[in-house]
């Protein structure tokens, strides 16, 4: 059933977006930089959930740590270009990825399942391949801990999560508390926190921000024979084409913390003349989905910028990234929806199956305890889900998490055994 509503979905799609065109013709929608006068009003007017940090806000240390990060990971060839399904079409991404984020987390964009390089977590012993590798992912975890709070003290000063309460307390209090005692995890008294936020509160602005992993990419734009052209503003070469990240919690912010190593051959082209966009310097670009009065937001993105996509944001509007000069890097944190898509949630579908399985104590034959049609049913789902959804998509691509750690090997023994089982079962 899935399947054939997302079709429909697309087709939909489709339409509008071929009628948009048509209806555009040869003309351009307006689009704006900070280098306009009214781009400010434009911003707090239409695009006020997406929020800009320079560089110079975020920790000297923290940038030296991530993006020595970045280097090592490119170093040891560790980014790799999808293989990803557009409307019923194979298409390998211009962009190189890796996902790094919790143990047994995956994460699925554009019908592909990418598997978590572990970051170093608290109870679990991950070996990794070497220990450049292990501080890149230390630094990344650094990162998402720090882009963390940061949502928070956003998300509480722009009270965008629904309060179950008068705030009397002054918000700079209110912010030290909530920022520590999610940080630091129990340290401050339960009374203490609930005094600056509800429980409810806490919990929605903890489900909203606590991002689980990171999808990082690479791409050096003149490495590449072919860039699309941005269709409705003309803002020139895209790395990235207009969309809505998916597979997310509801509401959740989404963090994207950028990098491009500017060598000394790009600098940023000095004719202010230029209308629109420095076409030398990476953009994030912004519209709103299906909207041809609101004109775009172009932003610049410099050597250590990081913005936040926050509340609904993701859902209303749509983004795109626009490609500079120099290669870049991003690290884009995410609370990726993991219901059905973490290590623990798949075994446990397979020890349901296999309950229907049974082991003679004399003849040790195997035979099926029931025989109900919505058991076997059941039994198949289970085994297709196995099959197509963890072991066809990690062996497709598994080879590159050897990389960095070999912690995914043993779970998906462990899944090949229980689906040879389920092959008997079916059989």
């Amino acid at each position: 059933g899935g399947t054939m509503k997302r079709r429909a979905g697309e087709r939909e799609k489709e339409l509008k977006k071929k009628k948009l065109l048509e209806e555009l013709g040869e003309k351009r929608l307006p689009y704006v930089t900070p280098a306009d006068a009214d781009f400010h009003q434009l911003w707090k007017t239409k695009y006020s959930k997406l929020i800009f940090r320079k560089s110079d806000s975020v920790p000297e240390e923290l940038h030296r740590m991530v993006q020595e990060g970045f280097l090592t990971l490119r170093e040891h060839d560790c980014f790799f270009q999808d293989l990803v399904r557009i409307k019923g079409k194979d298409f390998v991404t211009p962009v190189s990825r890796i996902l790094i984020g919790n143990p047994g987390c995956t994460y699925k964009y554009l019908n592909t399942r990418l598997f978590t390089v572990p970051w170093p977590t608290k109870g679990y012993d991950i070996k990794y391949c070497s220990p450049e590798i292990r501080d890149a992912c230390k630094a990344l975890i650094r990162l998402n801990d720090y882009l963390h709070i940061e949502a928070v003290k956003v998300l509480q000063e722009q009270n965008l999560f629904e309060t179950k309460e008068v705030q009397d307390t002054s918000l700079i209090d209110r912010k030290q508390n909530i920022a520590a005692s999610l940080t630091e995890k129990g340290s401050v008294s339960e009374d203490q926190s609930s005094c600056c936020v509800s429980e409810g509160d806490h919990l929605i602005l903890k489900n909203r921000t606590s991002y689980n992993l990171t999808l990082l990419n690479y791409m050096d734009p003149l490495q590449m024979l072919y860039l699309k052209q941005e269709p409705y503003f003309g803002m020139g070469n895209m790395a990235v084409s207009w969309h809505h990240d998916e597979n997310l919690v509801e509401r959740s912010t989404v963090a994207v913390y950028s990098y491009s190593c500017q060598g000394s051959a790009v600098e940023e082209s000095n004719e202010q003349n230029l209308k629109g966009r420095d076409p030398a310097v990476w953009h994030v670009g912004l519209k709103v989905a299906w909207d041809i009065e609101t004109p775009g937001l172009a932003i610049p993105l410099h050597q250590g910028d990081f913005y936040l996509m926050l509340d609904d944001l993701n859902m209303t509007h749509q983004h795109c990234v626009l490609a500079g000069f120099s290669p870049r890097f991003s690290s884009t944190h995410r609370v990726a929806d993991c219901s059905r898509g973490t290590l623990e949630y798949i075994l446990g579908r397979c020890e349901l199956a296999l309950q229907n399985l049974q082991t003679d104590s004399d003849s040790m034959a195997l035979s099926l305890k029931s025989l109900e049609t919505a058991v076997i049913k059941q039994v198949e789902e289970i085994h297709n889900e196995v099959e197509f959804e963890w072991l066809r998509q990690f062996w497709f691509q598994g080879k590159r998490y050897l990389k960095f750690s070999d912690w995914w090997l043993k779970p998906m023994a462990k899944l090949e055994e229980f689906w040879r089982k389920m092959e008997i079962m079916v059989s």
